[in-house]
């Protein structure tokens, strides 16, 4: 079944895109949860428009997005949380750590499109997550989860 998701859909696809999924996944989640459209003739004309309407503004946004990468390729991320023995950590830290550490450095960024390698942090030391600043540009970066002292 050929369908146009409507909205970002994670492990799936991009709001625009044309996507083939199970008729069953189809029916009873993405069309009834309006997360997509069936891919008829007519939508798929109607999505070539606007998309081709789109085409100029999508051009300054990954600009700017290219610039945001820039930036945060620059900032040194640093983590303080408490410790335990072992390096292990009292809690965990998540992409909502990585998003306030940004947001305090002038840098937003929805904590949906970070994604940490594992999920959570428990341990100190180096670790990698990947923020998508676009559809077409994502950051891997490094970030270091210190001891608070």
């Amino acid at each position: 079944m050929d369908l146009i998701l409507t909205q970002d859909i994670d492990n799936l696809g991009f709001k625009d895109d044309i996507v083939t999924v199970k008729h069953g996944y189809g029916r009873n989640f993405l069309i009834p949860y309006r997360a997509a459209i069936l891919a008829t003739v007519s939508q798929r004309k109607v999505l070539a428009e606007t998309l081709k309407q789109r085409a100029f503004k999508e051009a300054k946004e990954i600009e700017i997005a290219n610039v945001i990468a820039k930036k945060l390729k620059e900032l040194e991320i640093k983590i303080y949380a408490k410790s335990g023995v072992g390096n292990k950590l009292f809690g965990s830290i998540n992409n909502l750590n990585v998003a306030n550490f940004l947001s305090k450095n002038d840098i937003s960024v929805e904590k949906k499109f970070i994604k940490i390698l594992g999920g959570t942090v428990k341990t100190l030391g180096k670790h990698n997550v990947t923020v998508r600043l676009h559809r077409a540009v994502s950051v891997s970066l490094d970030f270091e989860v210190v001891s608070e002292k």
